[in-house]
């Protein structure tokens, strides 16, 4: 089972901007920076959506997605394979705008992308690249 670990939640706030990457039905990648990402428990990333277009069309139609932690600064990398739901109203999506507004009150967060985390693998050089980290 996929757990977001203590050192991992860490290493995704000391990052700060993640790439994001998902696909259309038709295989099209798209991989973009986020900023506005937070982990709600062990299984769950939270995405606030303040300018999507590509990648909400994306995981509407292909409900899936990968996420990429890395930077010099924490000396790993780490994929994450999560499956996406999108709310756009709601308790969850309120709670998201609270959050960001938080941090700045100028952005939308006119969705909110839920990331629950199905893989996790490393992807740093060497003979344990691909492993998978459960």
């Amino acid at each position: 089972m996929a757990i977001i670990d203590e050192k991992l939640k860490e290493a995704i706030a000391a990052v700060g901007i993640l790439p994001l990457a998902t696909s259309s039905k038709d295989g099209i990648p798209n991989v973009v920076p986020i900023g506005s990402v937070w982990v709600i428990d062990e299984k769950t990333i939270w995405i606030g959506d303040n300018f999507m277009k590509k990648t909400l069309q994306n995981v509407l139609e292909n409900p899936h997605a990968a996420l990429y932690v890395w930077s010099r600064e924490i000396g790993g990398c780490t994929q994450l394979k999560c499956d996406v739901t999108v709310e756009k109203s709601g308790e969850n999506v309120e709670k998201m705008r609270a959050i960001l507004h938080e941090k700045n009150p100028n952005l939308s967060g006119k969705s909110l992308l839920i990331l629950t985390v199905t893989d996790i693998f490393n992807c740093a050089p060497g003979p344990k690249a691909g492993a998978s980290l459960q």
